[in-house]
């Protein structure tokens, strides 16, 4: 029961998100956007430093000074993941118009939600290796630290769902269709959880690797994706400081409920 309503709450947080296409303008304020892309990007940092690298360096603490390979060799492995969906998946990105990846006859509609559901992924892997672990007793990582990461992408993820929800109402989509098409993009995290779940039971070893893959991956969305689009033209600061913001929330919430 746990571990369901776990890898549903960060959906939740997208659909929330997404429900803002009802109640506000067409156009998101450039000021709010940016606070918020700064906020997601804190999120996903700290969860991936408290929640991810640091517990899978403790599982190999008997190692000593190689406690810290599993955990590198993972976060690279994350990173260059993330990197090669990137390459092979036509996608685009907020306040641009050239796509990325390969050249596609996809309606900008549907490149704008795809560039999304390539940021759930992680999220959604992230959530269902934490939980694999807290069910493993493998590490100091308990239940209550795993609905910590759970509650922390679905924070993230209403802002997220905003951001995608309403650049879809903008391109001309009905409210109802920006709302079904920014929700559908965070069916990808509880389906990537679950997957990560059942992985994780057949290969108990790899346990540090994947806790580290999901922060590499993790990490490779806010550098390649959320900082850039927070830092270009005017108002940077407000990303900085919703940046600031969701860091320090993500980590409270990981040490106060681990």
């Amino acid at each position: 029961m746990v571990l369901t309503l776990g890898l549903l709450i960060p959906l939740l947080g997208t659909m929330l998100g997404s429900a803002f296409v009802f109640f506000m303008k067409d156009d998101m304020p450039q000021r709010v956007q940016k606070a918020l892309l700064g906020f997601a990007s804190g999120v996903m940092v700290a969860a991936s430093v408290w929640s991810l690298l640091i517990p899978a360096m403790e599982m190999e603490a008997s190692k000593g000074a190689w406690a810290v390979m599993p955990a590198a060799v993972g976060f690279l492995l994350g990173m260059g993941f993330l990197f090669l969906i990137d390459e092979v998946t036509p996608h685009l990105h907020l306040g641009n118009n050239r796509p990325e990846g390969p050249r596609s006859r996809l309606s900008r509609t549907a490149m704008l939600a795809l560039a999304v559901t390539i940021h759930n992924l992680p999220e959604g892997m992230a959530v269902g290796v934490v939980f694999a672990v807290a069910e493993q007793g493998a590490s100091n990582i308990t239940l209550a630290s795993a609905v910590a990461v759970s509650l922390g992408i679905a924070i993230q993820n209403v802002p997220e769902g905003a951001i995608i929800s309403m650049p879809l109402r903008a391109e001309g989509n009905s409210r109802w269709r920006s709302f079904m098409l920014g929700s559908l993009s965070g069916v990808v995290e509880p389906i990537g959880g679950l997957a990560v779940v059942l992985l994780a039971s057949l290969l108990t070893p790899l346990l540090p690797y994947m806790l580290a893959f999901a922060a590499g991956a993790m990490f490779y969305v806010v550098i390649e994706e959320l900082i850039p689009e927070t830092s270009q033209g005017e108002h940077s600061n407000l990303g900085t400081i919703g940046f600031a913001i969701g860091f320090v929330l993500m980590m409270v919430l990981d040490v106060v409920l681990g």
